[in-house]
């Protein structure tokens, strides 16, 4: 029998206010192990596309509709995950409301750039983060 890993997909969704002026980007608090500050995200289901199952995690994790920029990275570390070996596709969104936290989001909030909580996230997202702000030419002092 063949053995692949899980294939997940988490969001770094950008909220707008209704001026258009950006607010932050939405991070949770899980409500399930492992527990902490995270992306929002999950696993993507048997016949749905990725980007589908990034929006519908969306909708059920932080009660948002988001429109998906586009692609930010794949993360494949067998260790980034510690219950098993998880590949997740990341993408870039944005929504124009507050999130509420729902499904496995104890709550979701939004974080300004610049309060983002570095040592308090899970798995790998500090890096992703890192990855997301050397994209748009931001700096941070996290390490």
């Amino acid at each position: 029998m063949i053995q692949t890993p899980y294939l997940a997909t988490d969001g770094i969704v950008k909220i707008f206010d209704e001026s258009g002026s950006f607010q932050g980007i939405v991070l949770i608090e899980r409500k399930n192990e492992p527990r902490g500050i995270a992306l929002p995200g999950g696993f993507v289901e048997i016949g749905e596309r990725v980007e589908e199952g990034c929006r519908r995690e969306m909708r059920e994790e932080i009660g948002l509709e988001v429109e998906i920029e586009g692609l930010l990275g794949v993360y494949s570390d067998p260790k980034r995950d510690p219950r098993f070996h998880v590949v997740s596709v990341v993408f870039v969104a944005r929504a124009y409301a507050p999130p509420v936290g729902g499904d496995d989001a104890k709550r979701a909030f939004i974080v300004p750039l610049e309060e983002i909580p570095w040592r308090e996230l899970l798995f790998d997202h500090a890096t992703i983060l890192q990855d997301f702000l050397g994209a748009r030419g931001i700096k941070s002092c996290w390490r």
